[in-house]
């Protein structure tokens, strides 16, 4: 057994996302129903788009890495706990003991659930298994227990397909993507907090009359409102900041004008690559949705991918942008806190995307509910960083040097982790079962109320939905 997992984490490993995606989307298209040509041309247009958008984020994410790098050493903060970035959290997840199993738990928890009828979501994001992996490896380090990891790695991929049914209208309606759902925890696990914070901004008298969102600031500001050209102005902004005492006149301006063009390009561009994946998704989409009315009637098969299909959205790229200054700031002004940022700051696109469908698209609350969710991470991770660098240890990891501890802002500043650790840690197998049973009862209220839950998330009535069809939507968006 052990050979054959440690065969498929192999291929998985080896793969990669961009390739196992359109793999796994052919086969399942195919079982679906889907013709063979149809369900092999829209794998690859899938894969195709992948690549696409992992190229414009890996052009954003090594622009804003060398921003923060700039403005963090400009700042001259030491810290004692070092964000490793989530490569580095993927590679210990997929390293650790629990990582080894954590594709056929996945798997299969899955596939129970749709069996139960308790999820609609078809998890075909393999390779972000190990996020599920990682709060399992955390758990070992907690109780130096494999088999506490792998409950909680079960029960961490249950609760993900959770928070993946419930946001999937909201995310459908305002990304214009039908048919998905975003099973990813780290994008997720802010929607809770947005909700609360929303419905407090909606009762502060000044603060619920402020609305700018990339729509409105077009509106206002014509040609320079535009998505692509306020890439550029935040990014002109951001290189001021972050390279004002790079070198002489000319040093400065190059690294200031590059960093505007290359935010311009991935305002840009991130949204076109999107609506290539929307071409490949439909055909699989239909094929599911058949498969299933023909066999249950009106019951619903999403397709539960990255969240990278979200942070295409100019008010999800704008606001994370703002947030990367704020996030360093934060560092800084923290009472007790000793994480300094720096690999990951470049993920914050994935921490706050989720945030647009409830706050429709309005930058200054997703700037807002992303500052305070950045404010609760910091202490997170200075609580969850002792069991990230055991995990780290005990999977052979090399720690970066001047480093006591690390930690990274996927996964180690998300709450859900650390609520689960705490329980674990405080109760012991009772804290197992009160998860268990707590994700158990949040699945029956979900199912009890679905519409309900899925408004407060930020989904529309069927009427709103038609009255704003033409706002905040990604397919107009580039």
């Amino acid at each position: 057994m052990d050979a054959f997992l440690t065969g498929l984490k192999s291929a998985v490993d080896t793969l990669g996302a961009t390739v196992l995606l359109p793999i796994v989307i052919f086969i399942i298209a195919v079982v679906l129903g889907a013709k063979v040509g149809r369900a092999f041309r829209a794998a690859i247009t899938i894969g195709v788009a992948f690549i696409g958008i992992n190229l414009v984020l890996g052009l954003m994410l090594g622009s804003i890495g060398d921003v923060a790098k700039a403005i963090v050493t400009n700042t001259g903060i030491q810290r004692d706990i070092v964000d490793v970035g989530w490569p580095s959290a993927a590679a210990i997840a997929f390293g650790s003991s629990v990582g080894l199993w954590v594709i056929p738990i996945g798997i299969a928890v899955n596939v129970a659930l749709l069996l139960l009828r308790w999820t609609r979501t078809l998890n075909v994001d393999v390779w972000n298994f190990w996020h599920f992996a990682f709060v399992g490896s955390l758990a070992t380090a907690a109780t130096d227990s494999l088999a506490y990891g792998l409950v909680v790695a079960a029960l961490v991929a249950a609760l993900a397909l959770l928070f993946a049914d419930w946001s999937a209208r909201a995310v459908q309606q305002f990304y214009g993507i039908p048919g998905v759902s975003v099973p990813h925890l780290a994008s997720a696990q802010i929607l809770p907090i947005a909700i609360v914070l929303n419905w407090v901004m909606d009762r502060i008298p000044g603060i619920n009359k402020i609305n700018i969102s990339t729509e409105t600031i077009e509106k206002r500001f014509g040609v320079f409102g535009e998505p692509v050209v306020l890439g550029l102005i935040i990014g002109l902004v951001l290189g001021l900041i972050a390279y004002y005492n790079a070198g002489d006149f000319g040093t400065v301006l190059s690294k200031v004008l590059g960093t505007g063009m290359t935010l311009a390009a991935v305002m840009l561009l991130l949204p076109r690559m999107v609506k290539v994946l929307m071409e490949g998704l439909l055909p699989v989409s239909d094929a599911a949705q058949e498969f299933v009315r023909k066999r249950t009637g009106d019951r619903e098969l999403l397709v539960g991918l990255d969240s990278a299909i979200l942070i295409g959205h100019p008010a999800a790229i704008s606001s994370s942008l703002i947030l990367v200054p704020i996030a360093i700031v934060l560092s800084v002004i923290l009472p007790g806190n000793r994480v300094i940022l720096f690999a990951d700051l470049a993920v914050i696109p994935f921490i706050v995307a989720m945030t647009a469908p409830l706050l429709k698209g309005n930058v200054f609350r997703m700037v807002v509910v992303g500052t305070i969710t950045l404010a609760v991470g910091f202490y997170v991770a200075n609580a969850l960083a002792p069991l990230f660098t055991s995990a780290a240890v005990s999977s052979g990891f090399a720690m970066p040097e001047n480093a006591v501890q690390i930690t990274s802002v996927v996964d180690g500043f998300l709450w859900v982790p650390y609520v689960v650790i705490e329980a674990i840690q405080w109760l012991g197998i009772a804290g197992l079962v009160l998860v268990a049973l707590v994700i158990a009862v949040l699945f029956g209220l979900y199912r009890r109320n679905t519409v309900g839950w899925e408004r407060a998330a930020g989904a529309e009535d069927e009427g709103e939905e038609a009255a704003s069809s033409g706002t905040a939507r990604l397919a107009t968006a580039g």
